[in-house]
């Protein structure tokens, strides 16, 4: 199994998708607890959700799960958000705070999946990022995301619709992020900037407005498209259709920015 699929496209956008690969190791899933076979914090159908909308972008997709390692974490295993609750490089718990290994794997098994998958998916990356910054002399990075809309290890209440994350704006052109907000704000979705989620790894790692590589993390509540946030974690048609015409703004607001980009 490749631990990436690249799909190469001619726009300066290219989508990240870290989190929605279902693919875990048969020798990893055996030592996974029965609760973490569930692979509940999956980004469930973020592919199915976003094909289509913009069919000239490049895709680069993780296939494995992010129980396996997760492509959205430094490797080096720092915290994205110090004193919060957060999951880690490879996670010991899942988003409720339950244990998802059966024997938590050690350093050298760690360091064993960070070069088999995360070290593979990250150079995909970089190298789609520079092909298309090549190309058009800038390039954008959107990194998909979803989540449960209520997980109260991580965050209080019930998480807005739509989370844009720009790390208070370091990652990306400001146009690039007001855009991206009209588009939430005209759109029948609740939504925050740089709210409990202000981006990634990814979009940290990658975003450097002034090397014309801007960055921007969109992290969607599962609510607006699943039939519900449960197992079997069911895709609905009809809520991401209204969904669908709201990223499809999201998109049109981006593409408007390419003049100031160039």
């Amino acid at each position: 199994m490749n631990p990436v699929t690249v799909i190469p496209g001619s726009s300066p956008i290219v989508l990240a998708q870290p989190h929605s690969g279902t693919f875990v190791p048969e020798d990893i899933r055996a030592t996974l607890t029965a609760r973490g076979g569930m692979l509940a914090d999956t980004d469930w159908h973020v592919p199915q959700l976003y094909d289509g909308l913009l069919p000239d972008a490049t895709i680069v997709r993780a296939e494995f799960n992010r129980y396996v390692i997760d492509a959205n974490r430094p490797p080096d295993g720092a915290s994205l958000y110090p004193g919060q609750n957060t999951t880690g490089l490879v996670p010991m718990v899942d988003f409720e705070n339950h244990p998802l290994w059966q024997e938590e794997p050690d350093e050298a098994e760690i360091a064993r999946r960070r070069k088999a998958f995360h070290a593979p998916y990250h150079a995909a990356l970089r190298a789609e990022i520079d092909r298309v910054r090549g190309q058009h002399g800038f390039a954008v990075l959107y990194d998909c995301h979803s989540i449960q809309s209520c997980l109260p290890f991580l965050f209080e209440g019930r998480l807005p619709d739509l989370n844009i994350g720009t790390d208070n704006g370091a990652t990306c052109a400001p146009a690039i992020e007001r855009e991206v907000a009209m588009a939430c704000a005209n759109g029948p979705y609740s939504y925050v900037v740089n709210g409990r989620f202000r981006g990634g790894w990814t979009t940290r790692h990658y975003g450097e407005p002034d090397r014309n590589i801007h960055a921007i993390q969109m992290e969607i509540a599962q609510s607006t498209y699943l039939e519900a946030e449960e197992p079997p974690f069911a895709f609905s048609p009809d809520k991401a259709a209204d969904l669908r015409d709201t990223l499809a703004e999201v998109f049109a607001g981006i593409e408007s920015t390419f003049g100031e980009l160039a």
